[in-house]
């Protein structure tokens, strides 16, 4: 169901910032001085700011790491398209797209991107077909398959893919704060990936956001994740995409002021990177 993201519940260490394209940005505070990480959501199902347009699928470009990201890149191209020009977005300067995993809602807007970058690359699980592969390549750009954990650029590591049926990489981050987590659906199951990402680096969660494929969760399920989540340290955290409703709003109740809500538009900061 799209719908639009109502009231912003801000964490209390977080400070609200205008940034570029009047999009809303969380900056976090007292850290370090220095280059900032942002992160800007370009595709999901809830509308965050004014403006863009809201579709079911997810897509997150990642600026202040040493290479820019994108993550993911939603389902429809035009609509993608249409948030990149509302949230004035030079998608020419991605050095990198991480695909999550082979679904529509993470891969359609990945020709308009590749029309706009051929020259970049582009990773992704090794268990994609053939046919993904060869489409990526035909445009020029350069693919590299990924099957186990890796740092792709300096403090930005991919989980490897994981998963039965459904094959899913996340991507993990390095920050000053401790470990900022990205999630396509988390298909292999979003507490499974907070425990490869700590094993990966042995730090404190600050922040995962993303899809947590809990659609239809029983209450009692989603508290149990919850639980986890809070045995595991995680220190805040915005579930959107295909969470639900009603799982979203479980998470939004149990973390409260550290609850960051997710949707097209929004703008997360943090300094000192």
């Amino acid at each position: 169901m799209v719908m639009s993201a109502k009231g912003l519940s801000l964490a209390a260490t977080l400070l609200l910032a205008a940034v570029g394209g009047g999009a809303a940005a969380i900056a976090a505070r007292g850290g370090p001085e220095g280059p900032m990480l942002r992160f800007t959501v370009l595709y999901d199902n809830y509308v965050h700011q004014e403006g863009t347009k809201a579709d079911w699928g997810f897509s997150c470009l990642i600026e202040g790491t040493d290479k820019t990201i994108l993550f993911d890149t939603g389902t429809r191209p035009e609509i993608l398209m249409h948030n990149v020009e509302a949230l004035k977005v030079d998608l020419t300067k991605v050095d990198i797209v991480v695909i999550s995993h082979e679904h529509g809602d993470h891969t359609g807007g990945l020709p308009a991107v590749l029309e706009l970058k051929p020259k970049v690359a582009v990773l992704f699980p090794v268990s994609f077909s053939p046919e993904f592969g060869r489409g990526v390549r035909a445009s020029g750009a350069e693919i590299r398959t990924i099957d186990e954990p890796v740092e792709i650029c300096p403090r930005v590591h991919v989980t490897g893919e994981m998963g039965d049926r459904i094959k899913e990489q996340s991507l993990v981050l390095d920050t000053p704060r401790g470990l900022v987590i990205v999630t396509g659906c988390s298909h292999q199951g979003i507490v499974n990936i907070l425990e490869r990402a700590k094993e990966i680096l042995d730090k404190p969660i600050h922040l995962v956001f993303g899809g947590f494929h809990l659609g239809g969760t029983p209450d009692a399920e989603v508290g149990k994740i919850i639980a986890s989540f809070k045995e595991l340290g995680v220190e805040q955290c915005g579930a959107t995409h295909c969470t639900g409703d009603r799982p979203i709003a479980l998470f939004k109740a149990a973390f409260g002021d550290r609850y960051v809500p997710i949707g097209t538009g929004k703008v997360i900061e943090l300094p000192g990177f």
